[in-house]
């Protein structure tokens, strides 16, 4: 009977290895050249057109009735042709610089979108001369990405609002940087006066002052808004795990996420919060709107379709104000753009009073166990210089914490070694009564205080851990592009050598190859790290069912193609972890009088062929 709930317990934990790898990984990949071959076939966006009557960002995106209106996508231009490029649509404009240490790029004038953003201290490669990360773009370039403040009238009421048309003047001409603020100011000719007061951080904070002076006879009643548009479905890395979209905290209904593709299902989710905050992710970057965390807002996540146009968007709307003549309107807002870096939000987070903005960093429900586990490899970084030695060194701490648990397991597993005579014994006594068999053992495990399922409780126990660094190692900015030693030099992606094209020595990439081609990586470290759990395997006596033997058998062979594909840092991880539980587990062994079975092993594989090789002869 135990035999047949090893079996079943090794079935059941390859098969769930397997759905997961090929839930997470296969599939994801499968999708993303999916997504590849779609890109390259779909239009060019288009520059979209003012309609006569409505705002340069088209009709209204809340329901008819609502006071206030957040502009909401415009029409695309009817003329076909490709878009103009990024550079050349900064050009025809006049702007505004931003120069901080870790953003530049510019404000149009014409509308006063915040639309041209790059992030100076991270590159497209491993490559430090490589472009620097792009995160937001103007309307007309190939993939517009960018946020927009202002006010809007109430429902009915004609007042003249600056729109995307709107050219501001700026007080000066110097650049927006930390401790440079930029003021730009319009008079709508009707006895309203705009200002817009930006000031920006160190970091990747910039706050906008919206301030109107009510110079006429009548009362003017406003709504302030805030947006961020994304034009067209980006590119994503496609995994499960990882959410990349639209989010939010947005008050009592919490974290909200959505991918792209939900919606574009759903069309629009509206919401009211207070203490909220909302924007468009991406895997190490993010977009995010920072209203006032006092004041009530109606938020709302939408899509939006025109002609091939997608445009999805996160927006608010705050309560309207009354400014009666001669007095002045203000709100303020935030917005982040930048580098999800754990640090910089979570001081965010602290400074602002913000909710849970450190939600933006996508930690998963192992919440508890994943930010832990970065802070703890990231103090040994900062100490050693190197995130490949500190995953090692985490490695050992945490084997050290988990030292009592696997020492009785280990312990437990000696005594079944100790046993095993006696064991093949009552097979061999009883070999047509399993029933009898399976009562027999089960008297001499509860005689010798024996768990038969001990040995799998260093591997259940690695499973939590295992995926928090995983989980650390992919979302985690920190580990983008972090270099090991000799041929490692990111991390966070996986090994770039291949057996299958001899470590490089034949110029040609087998993962191109159609269908199977995405199993055809096997890299140095993925090979060391299935090394490592095939000699852990020998360390034990063959199990005696054959089914049972021949899973595990063939179990490293089967890790080694599926990690190989994963992060650099988590294979090594594994191999690493393989060797210690290897000289862990030799060791209580060892002092429990059990005998080591690795070399026995390994000699009677060798065996075993030679005997084969003299029969065929």
């Amino acid at each position: 009977m135990t035999d047949q709930k090893n079996t079943l317990l090794a079935i059941v934990l390859s098969a769930l290895v397997l759905i997961a790898w090929q839930y997470f990984v296969g599939l994801p990949q499968m999708e993303k050249q999916k997504q590849e071959a779609q890109l390259k076939t779909q239009q060019q966006q288009q520059q979209p057109v003012t309609t006569p009557g409505q705002t340069g960002q088209g009709a209204p995106a809340v329901q008819p009735g609502q006071p206030g209106a957040v502009p909401a996508p415009g029409q695309p231009a009817g003329l076909p042709g490709r878009p103009l490029s990024r550079e050349d649509v900064i050009k025809a404009s006049p702007r505004v610089l931003v120069d901080t240490p870790r953003l530049r790029g510019s404000i149009a004038l014409k509308g006063a979108q915040i639309d041209d953003l790059a992030l100076t201290q991270y590159r497209e490669t491993v490559d430090p001369k490589s472009p620097a990360i792009v995160l937001l773009s103007p309307v007309g370039s190939p993939h517009p990405f960018y946020a927009e403040f202002g006010w809007v009238g109430g429902a009915g009421t004609p007042v003249k609002v600056p729109d995307s048309n709107t050219v501001w003047t700026q007080q000066g001409s110097g650049a927006l940087g930390p401790g440079k603020p930029v003021t730009l100011t319009w008079d709508n000719g009707e006895g309203l006066e705009f200002r817009r007061v930006l000031t920006i951080d160190d970091k990747y904070l910039i706050t906008v002052d919206n301030q109107v002076a009510n110079k006429g006879s009548a009362p003017a009643t406003l709504y302030p808004f805030g947006l961020i548009r994304r034009h067209g479905t980006p590119e994503t890395a496609g995994y499960y795990i990882l959410h990349e979209g639209l989010i939010g905290i947005l008050g009592e209904q919490g974290l909200q996420e959505f991918t792209y593709s939900a919606i574009a299902d759903k069309k629009n989710v509206s919401f009211k919060a207070t203490s909220a905050w909302l924007g468009l992710t991406d895997k190490y970057w993010a977009a995010t709107l920072i209203p006032d965390t006092k004041a009530p807002i109606q938020a709302q996540f939408s899509y939006n379709l025109t002609g091939t146009l997608k445009t999805y968007q996160t927006d608010y709307l705050g309560d309207g104000q009354t400014i009666a003549p001669g007095a002045t309107g203000t709100n303020q807002a935030r917005l982040f753009a930048g580098a999800k870096e754990v640090a910089v939000i979570d001081s965010y987070e602290k400074q602002l009073g913000l909710d849970r903005f450190d939600r933006l960093i996508d930690w998963g429900w192992f919440y508890f166990i994943t930010k832990p586990m970065f802070w703890s490899i990231d103090w040994i970084y900062q100490h050693v210089g190197n995130f490949g030695i500190a995953i090692l060194l985490i490695t050992v701490l945490i084997k050290f914490f988990f030292f009592p648990l696997a020492n009785k397991s280990y312990a437990s597993m000696a005594k079944m070694k100790a046993v095993q005579p006696e064991m093949v014994a009552i097979r061999e006594r009883f070999p047509d009564d399993k029933v009898k068999q399976q009562q027999m053992l089960m008297e001499l495990y509860k005689k010798e205080k024996i768990n038969p399922l001990a040995g799998c409780l260093p591997i259940l126990v690695q499973v939590p851990v295992f995926f928090a660094l995983y989980k650390v190692l992919f979302i985690s900015i920190e580990m983008r592009h972090a270099p090991f030693y000799g041929w490692i030099k990111d991390l966070s992606a996986p090994d770039p050598t291949n057996l299958f094209n001899l470590f490089g020595l034949i110029p040609y990439d087998p993962t191109v190859i159609p269908v199977f081609g995405q199993f055809l990586h096997l890299g140095i470290w993925p090979i060391i790290m299935g090394i490592t759990m095939w000699a852990q395997m020998k360390l034990n006596p063959a199990p005696p069912d054959p089914t049972q033997k021949m899973i595990f058998d063939w179990m490293p062979l089967i890790f080694t193609f599926m990690l190989a594909s994963f992060s650099a840092g988590l294979v090594i991880y594994w191999a690493w972890n393989n060797s210690l539980s290897v000289l862990q587990q030799s060791v209580i062994m060892n002092k429990h009088g059990a005998k080591i079975e690795l070399f026995d092993n390994i000699k009677a594989m060798f065996a075993k062929k030679k005997d084969d090789g003299d029969k065929k002869k």
